[in-house]
Parts: C-alpha cells; structure tokens; sequence
C-alpha cells in the first residue's frame, strides 16, 4: 500500500483527500493550516481538510510556518512514499519534499505555466480567460514550477465564479490525481517541463484590486472582475456616494450609447443600466450598499425613490 502524507487547507483540498482515503491509499497524516476565527462572531474553525482527517481519524498536524517545525521532522520521520499537496497554502521547504520516497506533487488550479500562484482560478476569471484547468505538477521549492505529470482544461462558463470553478476544479483534481498516481508509482510517466517563456503569475488578491473602474473597464471587463471577485472578497465601487459591493451584473449587448462612464442610461422599477468604458453598458442585477444586506437590483430601486435619472453621474472614481 502506497503511503502519502497529504497537505491542504480549503474545500478545494477536501474532496481529493477523500477520494485518495477511500482508493485504499495509506494517509500517515494531514498536514493543514491552524485552526482560525471565522465570522462576526469570531468563532474558531478548522479547515475543511482537517474536517475530513478528523473523520477518518488521521493524524493532523497544524504548523503555524512548517519550515524548521517540530511537526517537519515528524513527518519526515513518517517517511512516506508520496507527499500531495492540494491548496496547502504554504513553501515546502527542500528537506521536507525530498523526504517524499517517489516524489512531492501538487494539484494546482491552472493550465500551468500560466498563473502560478496563490490565485489562479481568480486570474482566470478576471483575465476573461475562455478554459481553466488542473496541472499536476512535481513539487520544487521554486513556487509552482515543477515539472508537469499531467493537465486537463475545462470551460469557464459566463455564469461562473471563482466559487463555482473551484467546486469544478476540485472534481477534475480529484479524478486527474487518481488517474495519474498509479502511473506515476510504476514509474510509467514522463514529465514534462514547463516552457518558461510562456510563464503568467497569479499573486493572492490585494485589496485595491476590489475595486472596480467603470472609467477604463469595459461592461464585460467588469463583469469578469466581478466574477473573479465572488463569492469573495467582493468587487465594489462608489455608488451614488456609498462604497457599494456589486454581486452580480451583466454585460449588455447595446450601444455604442452617448452617457459617459458611470452614468444611467436606464432606470425602470426592475433594472439599472451604467454605462462603461468605450460606450459598453452594463446591467446592475444584485449590490449591496455599505451597512446593508445584499439585495436585489428590484428591492434596491424601490428604496431610491427618485434618484438615478437618466443622465445622472452615480458611478465615481
């Protein structure tokens, strides 16, 4: 029985753990992010891969930085045949990869070599990219560089966010690792290195990236970043005077129209239409203004009364 010592942290990480316990695979331990607060009432949570190795009774182990750890050398001394990562979260250190007998391989969220990185399936979304996909990849301390055992593409459809290409993107990990770990314990695949001029990065979100520019950004640029943005952190922008979150809008196939970015170019009881970069519209369908709950574009109009007429300059930088 091949043994693994497993490392991941977020619902992306959870159902490949499970596929590998119940495919009989020897799991020595689970390697997962401390437990953290979560919520307004600050409640302490464990991660959804520590959920699933406290079920089957798999040891965890939750290094704060594993690097120079005690918990490092306790899971070089478990002295497993694979090491898999999945979402982990942090730098391996070389030490601990090569304690791995076959080898260190990691599930990442991206047609490798673009968008390495701790965001990729974000990028993906934001850039308007068609496909996303699953590369597993060798692990080599140099972030997501390793050497390629095995990549599938799935669509990004126009109704997808990043919280439903991740649900996607897990299932396609889970299925793609299983299909490559017997091949790679045999000894029977040729990785592949990644090409180095075609290399993107994704870095994690920063905060200024929320928010949205209705001055530079077309109505489906918008609505990519809107996209990328959900279910978190949520893309936003000034509105009507108020830091308003945007949680879903559509591009409008209309135009070119005469307002300018951030303008109405319709206001009826059910919808709200802006204008954006080089005359492209967009349709408002969900927001949600500072200190109030997420609603939709219809209950949100019925409390403007008479604002947003036609014309009228509601979007500012």
């Amino acid at each position: 029985m091949t043994s693994i010592v497993f490392m991941g942290t977020p619902a992306f990480a959870a159902p490949i753990l499970e596929s590998l316990i119940k495919a009989d695979y020897q799991i020595l331990g689970v390697v997962t992010q401390p437990d953290r607060r979560v919520g307004r009432k600050h409640v302490l949570t464990a991660s959804p891969v520590k959920e699933v190795a406290v079920a089957h009774d798999i040891p965890v182990f939750q290094p704060e930085k594993i690097g120079g750890s005690p918990e490092m050398q306790q899971i070089i001394d478990l002295q497993p045949d694979l090491i898999v990562t999945a979402a982990f979260g942090q730098f391996l250190p070389t030490k601990l990869l090569k304690a791995a007998k076959i080898g260190a391989v990691n599930v990442h969220g991206s047609l490798l070599p673009k968008y390495r990185g701790g965001a990729p399936v974000q990028y993906a979304i934001i850039n308007g990219e068609a496909e996303t996909g699953i590369t597993i990849i060798y692990m080599v301390k140099k972030m997501d560089a390793g050497d390629m055992l095995a990549q599938r593409a799935i669509p990004i459809e126009a109704s997808d966010d990043t919280g439903t290409m991740f649900d996607k993107l897990s299932l396609v990990g889970r299925d793609l690792l299983l299909e490559t770990l017997p091949k790679l314990i045999a000894g029977e695949i040729q990785a592949v290195p990644q090409d180095e001029d075609q290399v993107t990065f994704a870095p994690n979100i920063q905060p200024e990236q929320e928010v949205l520019d209705f001055f530079t950004k077309t109505a489906a640029e918008i609505d990519h970043q809107v996209r990328g943005m959900r279910p978190a952190p949520i893309a936003y922008a000034m509105m009507d005077g108020k830091r308003t979150k945007f949680w879903d809008v559509t591009p409008l196939d209309e135009g070119p129209v005469t307002q300018e970015p951030g303008q109405v170019v319709r206001k009826t009881k059910h919808e709200l239409v802006i204008a954006a970069a080089d005359h492209t519209v967009l349709a408002i369908n969900q927001l949600q203004p500072a200190g109030k709950p997420k609603m939709t574009i219809t209950d949100f109009l019925n409390g403007a009364a008479d604002k947003f007429a036609t014309g009228e300059q509601v979007i500012r930088k």
